[in-house]
């Protein structure tokens, strides 16, 4: 448990962010929070999904209003600093810092762990206020009451012991102890929490009512500061040479603010940076974090919806009620969806739900080689063959599985609709992935759906696919060379290109397929 008036660990981690290379500047956020202390609305909650930034936010405030610490220096230069109340407010407070997810050493149960909280306050307020020693206090909120001063209190992780189901019957004990610490006291100047889970359907009524929700699906003010903006990013990638914007993008963007404007994941894209390569830094901290974890609640009823999803189409659903702390575990579709979203496994904006990056499509494609999505799993564990019939030139073998493919048990998968077939192709070519960029071209006109593979590795060959309905495969592949969709492939300098064209029957439903090796003169 971190409680302290002092706040050295708060200034010394900032120091350290504020140095890093790949650092971003945050402080406007404390622009919005300064116009909020000591006034009704300074009650504060954002929740946001892990890896987001939360705890450099919480280092930030801290060093910045502290008053045991000079921070001047620091803030200077920042965003903030161009502030009217940046003065005003730096280093004015005493701050309350709590870190919720600390459990003691020498006891397991609720009152093992709200008392470790009590009495790391009360030691911490008595060392900083001597006279106040040796007299007894029945409540914490009488001990600050005393000091007759105020107190700014910065709290992490406020939903540790409800995200990792810890002592579930003292639940609404938890949040009278913090609606008695906090709610209407003279002492709070501001008191600002985070954490993954929302609040607001658990404690409805008299218990945390005060506070002022921000969350995932809805931030009106906040949600910039929780994640790179796109001119954030490119700023960084201009900071080193090896990964483009283009690289980044493709891996980490994904999640957008109410505006539309897009959000990228901090942590993987630093990662990414300090690494000079992209890929997967997704870390599963918990179950509660893992995408099969929460589709295996109603599989029957978001299945062909992840089947849309990983074919990077989006999902019209409304998402009213926010999945949060104390619910029931989710049993139908929105309450999946709602989850999912609170833990950033997918994006939600205007009504669609998506899967946001790449390195969240790998995590879709892991969940779908599970037995529980049946055929689909069988389908995603057989994709590979596909891939090396398309590179070993067997048009048979490809339009046999895609045919397999569509006369599946899949409902969603219609002969005569469009974006159905370019799901076929998405679950046929899935495993591709892991060696292509695969990019979808939507045309307009009926029957096509065109894919093109970028190859991950110099010496593999590029893909040009292009589907026809009721007409040949041949007549797939004089389109990929009259309207010239090998010259994206070209410019990149791929060599080597495969045209495939498929055709299918929509009358007697059958596939056909023809692969044509195109190579260019050097």
């Amino acid at each position: 448990m971190s409680v302290c008036l002092n706040t050295e660990s708060a200034n010394m981690f900032f120091h350290i962010l504020v140095h890093d290379r790949f650092y971003v500047d945050k402080t406007g956020i404390i622009e919005i929070i300064n116009a909020k202390i000591n006034t009704m609305n300074r009650y504060i909650c954002i929740t946001k999904p892990r890896r987001f930034g939360k705890t450099s936010v919480l280092n930030m405030l801290g060093a910045y209003y502290c008053k045991t610490y000079d921070s001047k220096e620091l803030f200077d230069g920042l965003k903030i600093c161009n502030s009217e109340s940046y003065e005003e407010h730096l280093n004015q407070y005493n701050v309350i810092n709590l870190c919720l997810n600390d459990l003691p050493d020498d006891g397991s149960t609720y009152e093992d762990y709200i008392n470790l909280i009590k009495e790391s306050i009360a030691d911490d307020i008595k060392e900083a206020y001597p006279e106040l020693k040796d007299k007894k206090f029945r409540k914490i909120s009488e001990l600050l009451t005393a000091t007759k001063e105020q107190f700014i209190f910065i709290i992490d992780e406020w939903d540790y012991i409800f995200s990792h189901e810890l002592y579930t019957e003292h639940h609404g004990e938890f949040l009278e102890f913090l609606r008695n610490l906090l709610k209407d006291r003279p002492y709070v100047a501001l008191a600002y929490m985070t954490g993954v889970l929302p609040i607001k359907k658990y404690s409805t009524g008299s218990a945390l009512n005060m506070f002022k929700e921000y969350t995932m699906l809805k931030d009106p003010f906040f949600e910039e500061y929780f994640g790179f903006t796109e001119s954030e990013v490119k700023a960084l990638c201009e900071k080193q040479s090896v990964l483009t914007m283009d690289e980044i993008n493709n891996w980490y963007n994904g999640y957008q603010t109410r505006i539309g404007a897009r959000l990228y994941n901090p942590r993987s894209v630093v990662c990414a940076l300090e690494d000079a390569a992209c890929q997967s830094y997704w870390t599963r901290t918990g179950k509660m974090d893992e995408v099969l974890f929460f589709l295996k609640y109603n599989i029957s009823e978001v299945r062909d919806d992840v089947v849309k999803m990983v074919n990077d189409t989006p999902v019209i659903i409304g998402v009213e009620e926010e999945y949060s702390a104390g619910q029931e575990n989710p049993k139908n579709r929105k309450e999946i969806y709602s989850a999912m979203i609170i833990y950033g496994l997918l994006s939600y904006h205007d009504g669609e739900i998506r899967i946001p990056n790449k390195e969240l499509m790998l995590e879709f494609q892991k969940a779908l080689e599970d037995d529980d999505f049946g055929y689909v799993a069988e389908l995603v564990r057989n994709s590979d063959e596909v891939l090396s019939a398309t590179l070993e030139k067997k048009g048979d073998i490809v339009a046999s599985y895609l045919h397999n493919i569509h006369n599946s048990e899949l409902p969603i998968l219609k002969y005569n609709d469009e974006n159905s077939l370019s799901c076929v192709v998405t679950l046929a070519y899935l495993s591709a992935r892991n060696k292509y960029r695969i990019e979808r071209e939507e045309k307009r006109g009926k029957g096509y759906a065109d894919f093109i593979f970028h190859p991950r590795r110099k010496n593999m060959p590029g893909i040009v696919l292009e589907l026809k309905a009721d007409d040949t495969p041949e007549a797939a592949i004089a389109q990929i060379k009259s309207k010239e969709y090998c010259e994206k492939l070209r410019k990149e300098n791929v060599e080597r290109i495969l045209a495939v064209g498929l055709s299918y029957d929509t009358g007697r439903k059958e596939h056909q397929c023809v692969i044509e090796e195109i190579s260019f003169a050097r």
